[in-house]
């Protein structure tokens, strides 16, 4: 090989040589780095699902407390419905004792009725006030039939109430049936 050849080799190889070392100092993460920085990572991910699945869970706590709560203001619901014939028997039964002379049956029969009342308002049942001259309104009554006001002042209103509503709670459970005028 020729002296130039070879000085250009060397130039070459210099060349090579201080490239190879801008490389270093730019410096490539080491396995160490990698995994650290992948470990970070999957630390955040994992502390930001269990934020998420403890947010998710005080959700689904406070939900069936609601729910829980409830059910107990309608427990015995279905019961109560069920007693609520028996409410209307006893209100006819009154009506008609009423008209006879006998005050001791009278009176009996107000006592078993005031304390089936007390027994059932104490369970949450409330009568919705209905009479006779009110205004009628589809979403508070059941309208059973219309017949012709005995008055124009009577037109649109309550004539006659049939059944009592009542509420449990909040909520309506027997919505009261009546006869409107037209």
């Amino acid at each position: 090989m020729s002296k130039k050849n070879k000085n250009k080799e060397t130039v070459v190889t210099d060349e090579v040589a201080t490239k190879e070392k801008k490389d270093t100092s730019k410096k490539k993460p080491s396995k160490v780095e990698n995994s650290i920085n992948r470990l970070q990572s999957e630390l955040e991910k994992e502390k930001d699902r269990n934020l998420r699945l403890f947010a998710e869970f005080e959700n689904y706590k406070k939900r069936t407390q609601r729910e829980r709560i409830e059910m107990f203001k309608t427990a015995g619901e279905d019961v109560i419905i069920s007693m609520l014939p028996v409410l209307d028997d006893f209100d006819r039964a009154l009506l008609e004792i009423e008209k006879s002379a006998d005050d001791s049956l009278l009176k009996g029969i107000e006592l078993i009725n005031n304390k089936l009342k007390e027994v059932l308002q104490s369970k949450g049942l409330e009568e919705i006030g209905t009479k006779q001259g009110d205004k009628f309104n589809a979403d508070d009554h059941e309208a059973i039939t219309q017949i012709q006001a005995p008055s124009k002042t009577l037109r649109g209103k309550i004539i006659d109430v049939i059944e009592k509503g009542y509420v449990l709670g909040d909520k309506i459970i027997r919505y009261p049936k009546v006869i409107i005028g037209k």
